[in-house]
């Protein structure tokens, strides 16, 4: 059952690592062929098409859910029109900074011959967050847009987020008027989120976050909101180790489930008409399930808790009829009940973190722990579920995040204790107590943790460039060799696996090429430009908020995933948010050497028409501005990359002014590639400066249907009648430029890794 479970489950995967959508039903009927041909085979064979059965039953049903899901759609035509809809507020409203986001399920579309998708996404600005609950019944007018990320190297996929969640549209509410039509909507489906809700605020009233700078994490040990915790303590989080701490883990379910369950057959016991009718213990398991399944659901429903809640399902349905089930068949089909309700959970690392970590401590077993009496075999077991925790961690974090934390089984040999017995018991004890003093008190203890956890980040943090999937796989067979017996052999070897992928090389350009990435930031610009060993960044991209922007979401990511750790030259083209916002957040994630920038700020130099940098061959020449003193757009750094021959011009923001001078002052302008001005806005890409800069690839960094009309669609014709082939990272992505002695080269990133929901 299990080799089966696991087929199925690599159909699932397969499926969602296509580029395009196949038919479901040729894949079933292999399946179902495949079934049919066992049943005449014997050994071997039979074996090989069992598995092969179950692995397209899998892609099969991936591929079904995956029509059904992409064909709940917004309509092209209807994108960026008005639409009057009535629904209801379907999830946990998020505060913005002059608003709030939400999740709404549509009811009925007013408009007529407008159809739109059940369940979509919006902001509303202007409104007070407080004045938003789940279950409430709202008619609205909304505009939206298809769902769109960014598609960027070692990024974060947006689309495939909510594809998963079953958010097939994006928009916000027009500033005509809203209705509230009903206050609380009573359909059990909001129930849950309403009393979430309830819980949450109840927290915000009892702990300011002007004095209680942890309330954050409480609201989300006790409701799963991880929306609450602050940014920047989720990077304190992930240079400790303890991330899956800050969330509904499922030890926080099993020790919610443990406590009512022991409860429940502590009682049981005692009461002999029950105890005859059934044992306590069986009692007990079905009161845990039961508490498992009510905490998993107050708590968001995440993998973890699922993965936790149907094992103890299984276990409970086992022991009720009779039938003892290997820990391992328990976990198997939690697996295929995840996969079943939520074929997109493969995408997401907890998935393989969660369940990575309960197959390792499988793989232990039991004959390891547990194995002796008194305090010293007790910590012996503790540091072995630490020591296979982090094993069975370690492929993952270093194919999705390109870094480990060495201060992990410190930091958790206290945290998980803490978290787990103290923390998160009193945070729902202080759910449904009144009164502030326990909550106070769980801040205290909590406060005390982070000064730990605070100490723990400044332990470095092991970083390696992204592995490939092989390498991936040969640490994971690495880790289950490590976790072997003592004395068994092949316990060396597994250490040899590990290597590839905890130690996997930065590529770097061959001497006199460069490499230059546009990244995909939206309305907005950032570029990576690498040469050798050295790298510059021109423009960290906009800012998204006053707690997010592309240096931390976009730059930072993309860096580590090629595995660099360090920036040689920032060139900060002008100050505007949309290109320098992500300043603060790269300077504050990796060291920064040399700043280029106008007008230049302590401890920066100026960047002005004539400065030149020799990098291995490669050089990067200014040339704008010459006079500076008009600021802004005027004074934006033009940048030239030359490499074997070739040349690409960064252009940032200039205007049709500020090229006419680059003419006039004969600044060698001819390029192979054009970063296009001011986004391809109408003020800037005259003709007489497209026709002397003759890029065969015009490059566009523009936001996916931004409000300027980025790039204006006279600008795109004026470089297709140059002869120029028009790149845009709103519909390619992220684009990638090399400058070879074979020629100049742009691919696209959505090109080179599509999925097919990219663009549904």
């Amino acid at each position: 059952m299990r080799f089966a479970i696991l087929a199925f489950a690599a159909g699932v995967l397969v499926l969602q690592l296509q580029p395009d959508l196949p038919a479901w039903l040729p894949w079933l009927s292999g399946a179902a062929a495949a079934s049919v041909l066992s049943v005449f085979v014997r050994g071997l064979p039979r074996r090989c098409l069992a598995f092969a059965a179950c692995g397209l039953l899998g892609f099969a049903w991936a591929a079904w859910r995956a029509e059904v899901r992409l064909a709940d759609r917004l309509d092209p035509a209807w994108e960026g029109r008005d639409v009057e809809v009535v629904g209801v507020v379907a999830g946990l409203p998020q505060a913005l900074a002059r608003g709030a986001r939400f999740e709404f399920a549509v009811e009925t579309v007013s408009t007529a011959e407008a159809v739109l998708p059940e369940r979509v996404q919006l902001a509303w600005y202007g409104v007070d967050p407080g004045a938003l609950h789940p279950g409430q019944r709202w008619r609205f007018v909304v505009r939206l847009k298809r769902p769109h990320g960014g598609a960027n190297p070692g990024g974060f996929d947006y689309e495939a987020w909510l594809l998963e969640r079953g958010i097939r549209a994006t928009g916000y509410v027009r500033p005509a008027p809203a209705t509230l039509l009903d206050p609380r909507v009573g359909h059990p489906a909001w129930w849950v989120e309403r009393l979430r809700d309830e819980v949450r605020r109840s927290f915000e009233r009892r702990l300011p976050a002007d004095t209680h700078p942890w309330a954050g994490i409480l609201v989300a040990l006790a409701i799963g909101d991880q929306k609450a915790v602050d940014g920047d303590l989720w990077a304190i989080f992930n240079r400790t180790g303890t991330t899956h701490l800050m969330s509904i883990s499922g030890l926080h379910v099993t020790l919610v489930a443990a406590l009512f369950g022991r409860l429940l057959a502590a009682v049981w016991r005692r009461v002999p008409g029950l105890a005859l009718r059934l044992p306590a213990q069986q009692a007990g398991l079905c009161a845990a399930a039961l508490a498992a399944a009510g905490y998993a659901l107050f708590a968001g429903f995440a993998v973890p808790a699922q993965r936790t809640l149907y094992m103890l399902l299984v276990a409970a349905a086992a022991m009720l009829s009779g039938r003892l089930l290997a820990p391992g068949r328990i976990l198997a089909v939690a697996l295929l009940a995840v996969l079943l309700a939520d074929p997109w959970a493969v995408l997401a690392p907890g998935f393989w973190l969660s369940f990575g970590a309960v197959a390792a401590l499988l793989h232990v077993g039991a004959a390891r722990l547990g194995g002796g009496a008194g305090w010293r075999a007790r910590i012996a077991d503790w540091g072995l579920v630490q020591w296979a925790a982090t094993l069975a961690s370690l492929p993952v974090l270093l194919l999705v995040f390109q870094q480990f934390s060495l201060v992990s089984p410190l930091a958790n040999a206290l945290a998980v204790p803490v978290i787990s017995l103290l923390v998160t018991p009193l945070a729902l004890l202080g759910a449904v107590l009144p009164g502030p003093w326990l909550l106070m008190l769980d801040h205290a203890l909590l406060d005390l943790l982070m000064r730990f956890l605070f100490w723990c980040s400044g332990w470095p943090v092991w970083q390696a460039a992204a592995p490939p999937w092989w390498a991936a796989l040969a640490a994971a067979a690495g880790a289950a060799l490590c976790l072997l017996p003592r004395g068994l052999p092949g316990r060396a070897i597994g250490l040899v696996l590990l290597l590839p992928a905890a130690a996997w090389p930065v590529v770097r350009p061959p001497p006199g090429v460069a490499w230059i990435s546009v990244l995909d930031v939206g309305q907005g610009l950032a570029a990576v430009i690498r040469s050798g060993d050295r790298v510059a960044v021109y423009d960290p991209g906009p800012a998204y908020g006053p707690d997010s922007d592309a240096g931390q979401r976009i730059v930072v990511p993309y860096l580590r995933w090629l595995g660099i750790d360090r920036v040689d030259l920032l060139i900060l083209s002008h100050r505007d948010a949309d290109h320098a916002g992500g300043a603060a957040s790269l300077r504050a994630a990796l060291p920064v050497g040399e700043t280029l920038a106008w007008p230049p700020e302590p401890g920066e130099r100026p960047c002005l028409a004539g400065r030149r940098l020799d990098w291995d061959g490669v050089a990067l020449r200014v040339l704008h501005p010459a006079t500076p003193g008009r600021h802004g757009n005027h004074d934006a750094c033009v940048v030239a990359v030359e490499a074997a021959g070739r040349r690409m011009l960064l252009t940032s923001d200039i205007e049709a002014a500020d090229e006419a001078d680059l003419l006039r002052r004969a600044a060698p302008l001819k390029a192979d590639v054009l970063l296009v001005p001011h986004h391809g806005s109408l003020s800037s890409s005259s003709t007489e400066f497209v026709a002397a800069v003759g890029a065969t690839d015009a490059l566009v960094s523009a936001g996916y249907r931004n409000r300027f009309g980025h790039p204006r669609p006279e600008v795109a014709a004026r470089y297709e009648r140059a002869g120029a082939r028009l790149w845009r990272t709103d519909r390619d992505g992220a684009l990638l430029v090399e400058l070879a002695p074979a020629g100049a080269t742009v691919t696209a990133w959505r090109d080179q890794r599509r999925r097919y929901w990219h663009g549904r």
